[in-house]
């Protein structure tokens, strides 16, 4: 079992009505990662998940406060919610850099796992930042300085490119995936699938710890429903948190 700390893959929407000269407002919340969080209990990790909106109070705003974790897993949110929390941002304050703070818990033999969407690696407009982040260093992955996806409305089918523990044993096509995050792959890093030509899961080490990249999504839109219902869907999480841990 290990012990996984998962943030992002949370958001707000808020929609106009425009029904001729009236317009109103409606907002709705959204967790997205619920079969993601799923698949990990289901194969006995403990699993915190922290929304975006809480990553100022919940995440660690020490190394040492990462040591209650074995891997940290960000999805679908940018590095702005790790580098400027509302002290920072609306009264000029000090405060720690989690994305720092994330790559000196890898470097010190944690872990950290990076899953795509519009706000992970830089994302739509190049808006999620994480290759300025000092979080890039750890990550196997080098991201562009732009607008980062791959779009793929018509589907791509995934497949296993490499021989690890991870994938070794696993369907060698899986269901189609709509989209990714365009990565180049670093000298010393692996990649174990690839879709539509591109990088899809890599993995590598950094310092005493050890890293990964899944480029597309874990849940919708990237990830449509017969991805999220794929048999190898939690074996394929479970065997990457283990491998992670296991560093």
């Amino acid at each position: 079992m290990s012990r996984v700390l998962v943030i992002g893959e949370s958001w707000f929407t808020y929609t106009v009505h425009q029904k001729g000269f009236d317009a109103f407002h409606t907002a709705e919340y959204t967790e997205g990662g619920g079969v993601f969080l799923d698949a990990l209990r289901s194969r006995g990790h403990e699993v915190t998940y922290v929304p975006s909106h809480e990553i100022p109070t919940r995440v660690p705003a020490s190394v040492e406060g990462f040591g209650a974790y074995d891997v940290v897993v960000i999805s679908d949110v940018g590095a702005n919610s790790f580098q400027l929390p509302p002290e920072t941002f609306n009264r000029s304050l000090p405060a720690p850099d989690r994305t720092e703070l994330v790559r000196a818990f890898v470097e010190r033999g944690g872990a950290v796992l990076m899953i795509g969407g519009y706000l992970t690696f830089s994302g739509i407009d190049a808006r999620a930042r994480w290759g300025r982040s000092p979080l890039a260093a750890a990550l196997p992955v080098v991201m562009a300085d732009r607008d980062d996806r791959v779009e793929l409305p018509a589907g791509a089918v995934p497949e296993v490119v490499g021989e690890h523990a991870v994938v070794r044993g696993l369907e060698r096509s899986w269901p189609a995936l709509l989209g990714l995050n365009e990565v180049a792959v670093r000298h010393d890093a692996a990649v174990l699938a690839e879709c539509a030509g591109h990088p899809l899961l890599v993995v590598g080490e950094y310092g005493a710890g050890r890293s990964a990249a899944f480029t597309s999504d874990v849940a919708p839109h990237w990830a449509p429903p017969p991805f999220l219902a794929w048999q190898g869907y939690a074996e394929l999480w479970d065997r990457l948190v283990r491998w992670l841990a296991d560093g």
